[in-house]
């Protein structure tokens, strides 16, 4: 193999390949890149049984042919080049050059590479940066307790000409819809995919440059994939699935408040730097005010207010600060809408004025001892 190419094209596409490389590979090959020439393109891949990564560039091929190399020294190597790369292989060896710099990097062996999956048939194909917003707004309810592997996975379902993304941890659920355009009929209204959050967040980033990306559903093999301009990826659905949201999320509230977004979040911060180990703060929302207090009379305690305008009954309810930042993090907008129920019942919050399918985030409240 031998070829040329721009030093900063090749550092994004190894990159974008390194994220399917596993931390503990399960065997020696896995800790590799896959490095393929031909036809005016190099095509990089990673891969560690439940996740593949693709990118491709164009570039001068002087000899095609592929080559298999450690994956986390290739991406060290190519992020500090700064002048057009040669690399070139006599099989045992890549040598990688750059301007006066030369590497050269023992190869692992091709055939003990696993044979790399498929991307499943095209489903729909939707904004590459409406998609990657959505997913950061979902996935931080997604758990990361590995325990309970089902909980750490986003829910993407198809409905229509909409595509609605859900996460939860059981302490919150968050909940956010698209559009997109289906590309097939065989797409039932029902089907979803199950992708672990973590995955689905750094491919999304990815691609968010992206005009337009494919999304593909899992079909019998269990794959879910995305395709942007030049790279794509294949993960394996998770088994099981999340509570149905359409049954928890409230649609008939005692009181509703509305207050400013960055106001409330500064005042959290400040409230919670006395909250220790994450005990909750404590909301007293009455005409004109929200109270935030947390701490007691034996430890440090902290008291601020920010103005809200209440319709309904006055109400005081605990949350846990940690959650609470992340949902007004991920709500964004100017104002905040709590729509409350009772104090030991979820919180449903949106931006105000927020259209349908922006998203909605249920916050399980803190019972509070006395």
């Amino acid at each position: 193999m031998k070829l040329t190419i721009d030093h900063s094209v090749l550092a994004d596409i190894v990159a974008f390949a390194a994220r399917a490389l596993p931390s503990r590979p399960p065997v020696p090959v896995l800790a590799g890149l896959k490095l393929t020439a031909a036809d005016g393109q190099l095509n990089i891949a990673g891969f560690d049984f439940e996740a593949s990564a693709y990118a491709s560039a164009a570039a001068d091929i002087a000899d095609p042919g592929s080559v298999l190399v450690s994956g986390r020294l290739l991406s060290d190597i190519t992020r500090v080049l700064r002048h057009e790369v040669h690399l070139s292989s006599d099989g045992a060896r890549l040598a990688v050059e750059s301007g006066a710099t030369r590497y050269t990097l023992h190869t692992l062996p091709l055939e003990e590479y696993p044979t790399l999956p498929t991307t499943p048939a095209a489903s729909g194909t939707v904004s590459g940066k409406e998609f990657a917003a959505a997913v950061a707004q979902v996935a931080v309810a997604a758990s990361r307790d590995d325990s309970l592997p089902v909980l750490t996975g986003v829910r993407i379902t198809a409905d229509g000409d909409t595509l609605t993304l859900a996460a939860t941890d059981r302490y919150r659920f968050a909940v956010r819809s698209l559009p997109w355009d289906r590309l097939t009929t065989d797409t039932s209204d029902d089907a979803h995919a199950l992708v672990p959050a973590k995955t689905l967040l750094d491919t999304a980033k990815a691609l968010a440059a992206d005009h337009e990306i494919t999304v593909a559903l899992p079909g019998e093999q269990g794959t879910f994939g995305l395709t942007g301009e030049r790279c794509r990826t294949t993960t394996r659905d998770l088994e099981g699935d999340l509570p149905q949201y359409k049954n928890l999320f409230p649609t008939e509230f005692s009181a509703q408040a509305t207050v400013e977004t960055a106001a409330l979040t500064e005042a959290v911060k400040r409230v919670a730097l006395v909250a220790e180990r994450n005990t909750p703060l404590r909301l007293g929302f009455e005409p004109g005010t929200v109270t935030i207090e947390a701490g007691s009379s034996d430890d440090a305690q902290a008291v601020d207010r920010v103005d809200a305008d209440l319709t309904g009954d006055d109400i005081s309810i605990a949350f846990n600060p940690g959650y609470l930042l992340d949902g007004l993090a991920a709500i964004g907008g100017d104002k905040v809408q709590f729509n409350f129920v009772a104090p030991t019942k979820p919180a449903l919050l949106h931006a105000d004025g927020a259209p349908d399918g922006a998203l909605r985030y249920l916050l399980m409240p803190v019972r509070l001892s006395g």
